[in-house]
């Protein structure tokens, strides 16, 4: 597989799982801290941590340490990417090899 197949493969990972499609609507408000965000979800920290580091590693959402919590926003530039690759395939056109 070559590795602009492999990195759009990990952006849509994000997208499929029902607990992170959750945890991206909480965000759409903006930055959470994960307390919040395991208040919410009704999960337990562990899985919270998975799927925050699935949603990390793509590039969709980002994070920010204060103290012991994380906080977690979605990222502008991992939307365009997702967002970008869509269009393309809408619009019949290759992937830009040179990312």
């Amino acid at each position: 597989m070559d590795t602009n197949a492999r990195k759009t493969a990990v952006i849509f990972k994000a997208f499929c799982d029902e607990n992170r499609i959750k945890i991206l609507r909480l965000l759409k408000g903006g930055e959470k801290c994960a307390c919040m965000l395991l208040e919410e979800m009704n999960i337990t920290q562990p899985t919270l941590s998975h799927h925050m580091k699935i949603l990390c590693d793509s590039g969709i959402v980002i994070g920010r340490k204060e103290g012991k919590w994380m906080h977690y926003s979605i990222s502008a530039d991992g939307i365009e990417k997702a967002q970008d690759y869509l269009i393309s395939l809408k619009n019949g056109k290759e992937e830009n090899n040179n990312e």
